[in-house]
């Protein structure tokens, strides 16, 4: 099994979502998240000045079976994509075991 994080636009993340569903990944979690970026400028809206290098995003953590780990990376980078600077990361590590807190079942075939 495979732990997949995702740092992705927000105004992205419904088509990050429905990609994600496409591709017959269901279940993750996500949050909002605050990030600091390379790009450091100041802009101006409505006369107001403010620092783009606080970065508002969405953070996905998807956990998958090994099978499922390259669909689920491409459909983020797909859905996710604009070309533009702060489009995200994702990074994926092992996951050891998981477990079911319901039934105790363990591993990743059981868990789906």
């Amino acid at each position: 099994m495979k732990k997949i994080d995702a740092i992705i636009r927000k105004s992205l993340f419904d088509e990050v979502r429905d990609a994600l569903h496409e591709v017959n990944v269901y279940f993750f979690s996500y949050w909002d998240v605050t990030g600091v970026g390379h790009e450091k400028k100041l802009k101006q809206y409505r006369g107001v000045h403010y620092s783009t290098t606080d970065i508002q995003r969405r953070y996905l953590s998807i956990v998958v079976n090994d099978d499922f780990v390259e669909p689920t990376v491409n459909a983020i980078l797909k859905a996710g994509k604009t070309g533009e600077i702060g489009d995200g990361k994702i990074f994926v590590t092992p996951v050891e075991e998981a477990y079911r807190i319901r039934t105790g079942e363990s591993g990743g075939l059981t868990l789906k």
